[in-house]
């Protein structure tokens, strides 16, 4: 019985850190260890901004689309309530799973996609700390955007493990799951190439 105090007492004083980061940091709990890094350059707001924009009207709003999601930026998601709680550039759930938005900042309904924006100093962690545990609560779909390479990788999770389901670049005009009933221009997250 102690050890499951002192557990909860290290949960309990993670999600207390957490939430005394200052307010230019975000902050994770992944594994037991809290994670924190600055916001984000304005290459990655671009691609984070851009692609949100281009979902949210077929998807959040059903405006030349289906419909049925809330499309998000940086949810706060508990996979595990104040233990595991990762934060996502982008998510999505599908309205039938999540009618409705929670009260409060936490999140505890695993998303039906995620997307993280890469950067030189987050693409480590989103590769190799992030993808294993949205595999782990079993989200279905997850894209990794880097807009200093002008990529897009979509995943999809079979049998527990991502699969890629596609790689794109450049200006490309992707259609590609969960959201392939449009045509996403890759151009408009990137910054334009000077003249």
């Amino acid at each position: 019985m102690p050890s499951l105090l002192k557990t909860v007492s290290h949960v309990d004083d993670l999600y207390d850190q957490l939430e005394a980061l200052p307010e230019n940091l975000t902050g994770e709990i992944i594994d037991g260890r809290l994670y924190a890094q600055p916001r984000p350059t304005t290459r990655h707001a671009l691609a984070e901004s851009s692609l949100g924009g281009e979902l949210y009207g077929p998807y959040h709003r059903g405006r030349g689309g289906p419909g049925g999601w809330w499309i998000l930026v940086e949810p706060e998601i508990h996979f595990i309530r104040d233990a595991e709680v990762l934060v996502p550039d982008l998510a999505g759930w599908r309205r039938d799973r999540m009618p409705r938005l929670p009260p409060d900042h936490r999140i505890e309904v695993a998303p039906d996609w995620v997307c993280e924006i890469l950067s030189p100093t987050t693409a480590r962690t989103d590769r190799m700390t992030k993808m294993p545990v949205y595999a782990r609560h079993g989200v279905p779909y997850l894209w990794l955007v880097d807009p200093l390479a002008q990529t897009l990788e979509a995943f999809a999770l079979r049998e527990g493990r991502w699969t890629v389901i596609g790689q794109f670049q450049d200006q490309a005009i992707v259609s590609v799951e969960p959201f392939q009933e449009i045509g996403l221009e890759l151009g408009a997250l990137w910054e334009p190439a000077e003249d």
